[in-house]
């Protein structure tokens, strides 16, 4: 038997037991572990000369925790070698399991476990004390806010699901752990409200996830491509977030969320286009500065998305539609330029995106200066050489700016990659190009999907019970049902009759106060 087992991934060794001698046991390992320097084996003896070995990676454990386990083994002062009383009675770990097979005990001891072999016992115990480095809790750069908690997921999935139990401290919050990548083997947890989130919604998602087979996950953006609905689609049917709030509210919406160790970024499904042009803070503001910042943000979504387009059907083939002093203007700013519209655009619009790719790869000292002076001067410069107008350099700028304004980037991202074909189409049939480009963006968003759910909804198909946080945000005393074409279980989110209550209660007139004032001043 121990010749058969060789050189492979934890998959393979499914179901191959762990051998009654130790000294099969650790031939096993050194035959796996061959040339992996960080891989140590520690053998000892119980106090009554009971062989015992301990394997761990090294720099994935807390090393006093180990010695300290390692010590009460050696100085038992029970004679009873079984690893039934070892585990119940001599090991000072909270976390303890037993695995009987080569892959739980790898499994475990690679994630950052400790495993304790005992000669003579078939099973093996795996102990939770890992230690390794980890970076701190700060506030995400991507997702930053004025009001608000400061705190964003880490790198590490364990600090991660903390963090969100913090924020959800019930026991209806589940979290399914998975093992996905034949090499990898990176943890991830499907976390949800029980009792709230669409049961066939958690089955799909552990199931797609679960029927992954492929050698790494690195990252969540993994996840995301190969669970989605349609991979072909420019939107993203999964959104990610780094903040813990943000997760929470999804989840206590009815929704899923997936952690992926190794990375900050939880995704959160099912997905609408609606939910990619919200901000955590619209939460935090009052309703009136948060409708109102929405408005903003649908006004330059359509000017990120149509302006180039527009710019170029006008000035190649609608002219008239300018007023006259404009169009006067305009003409003489592209008296010079020797390209056409459509080519016009294509240079401004490809350099601006090269420059703010620039600005982020580069070190964030220089990044930000690269990406605005990158911009002025190249766009001075390609003016003053008449290979680009004025009024195109004021369009890809505004562009620009209105790009920034989308709270997410993959959301960001795919309106900057859908401008190009509405320019063509532009540049083809003028605004009438333009409006079947947008009709056909439309239509695709209606037919899209996210785990069943139509990625327009509440709009299309229309909830007209929903429509209270998409276009606006009413206040929170009357939105006290959760969106409902999720198919949640609980629709109930707060008391409907709260906001009654208060006036009743003479807090909106300010009349109990008074009230009470007057009777104090009787007495």
């Amino acid at each position: 038997m121990l010749e058969t087992i060789d050189t492979c991934s934890l998959l393979e060794m499914e179901g191959i037991a762990l051998f009654p001698d130790l000294d099969d046991n650790v031939e096993v390992l050194k035959k796996l572990f061959s040339d992996c320097s960080d891989f140590v084996i520690r053998e000892f003896r119980l106090k009554h000369s009971a062989r015992a070995a301990a394997i761990f990676v090294d720099g994935l454990i807390d090393t006093a925790e180990v010695n300290q386990a390692l010590k009460s083994l050696m100085v038992m002062e029970k004679g009873d070698d079984d690893i039934e009383v070892i585990e119940e009675a001599l090991l000072p770990v909270s976390q303890i399991a037993r695995v009987n097979d080569y892959k739980q005990l790898l499994q475990a001891v690679l994630s950052g476990d400790t495993g304790i072999m005992v000669d003579g016992n078939v099973e093996a115990l795996t102990l939770g004390i890992r230690g390794a480095e980890k970076r701190s809790v700060n506030e995400p750069e991507g997702e930053a806010v004025v009001r608000g908690p400061r705190e964003g997921f880490i790198e590490n999935i364990r600090t991660n699901t903390s963090m969100l139990r913090r924020k959800l401290r019930t026991p209806r919050l589940k979290m399914k752990s998975l093992v996905v990548g034949r090499e990898t083997n990176t943890n991830i947890v499907v976390a949800f409200l029980e009792g709230i989130a669409d049961p066939q919604v958690v089955e799909e998602v552990s199931q797609r996830i679960s029927n992954i087979d492929i050698d790494a996950i690195l990252e969540s953006g993994y996840i995301e491509e190969l669970i989605q609905d349609n991979v072909y689609s420019p939107f993203p049917q999964l959104m990610y977030s780094e903040r813990p709030d943000t997760v929470a509210a999804s989840i206590l919406e009815g929704r899923v969320a997936i952690f992926v160790d190794g990375t900050p970024m939880v995704l959160i499904a099912p997905a609408t286009f609606w939910m990619l042009m919200q901000a955590s803070e619209d939460y935090f503001e009052r309703f009136q500065m948060t409708t109102l910042l929405r408005w903003l943000r649908y006004l330059f979504l359509i000017i990120a998305l149509v302006t180039p387009a527009l710019y170029v059907a006008i000035t190649t083939y609608h002219q008239q539609m300018l007023p006259t002093t404009l169009l006067l203007s305009v003409a003489a700013a592209r008296e010079s330029i020797p390209f056409p519209a459509i080519v016009e655009a294509l240079i401004m619009e490809i350099a601006f995106e090269a420059l703010r790719e620039a600005g982020i790869r580069l070190p964030k000292t220089v990044g930000q200066a690269v990406s605005i002076l990158g911009a002025l001067v190249v766009g001075q410069a390609a003016v003053q050489a008449g290979i680009v107008s004025a009024p195109m350099v004021i369009v890809v700028s505004l562009t620009g700016i209105a790009s920034f304004t989308i709270p997410h980037f993959n959301a960001a991202i795919s309106l900057r990659m859908l401008r190009f074909p509405l320019m063509i189409a532009a540049s083809i049939l003028g605004i009438y190009g333009i409006l079947v480009g947008v009709l056909l963006i439309l239509g695709h968003m209606a037919n899209l999907r996210s785990f069943g759910v139509p990625y327009l909804s509440p709009l299309a198909p229309m909830s007209v019970g929903d429509l209270k946080d998409v276009l606006v945000r009413v206040p929170w005393s009357f939105m006290e049902k959760r969106p409902s074409f999720l198919g949640i279980r609980d629709a109930r989110r707060m008391n409907a009759n709260f906001a009654n209550q208060v006036q009743q209660r003479g807090g909106h007139a300010g009349t109990t106060s008074r009230g009470n004032s007057d009777e104090e001043g009787k007495a």
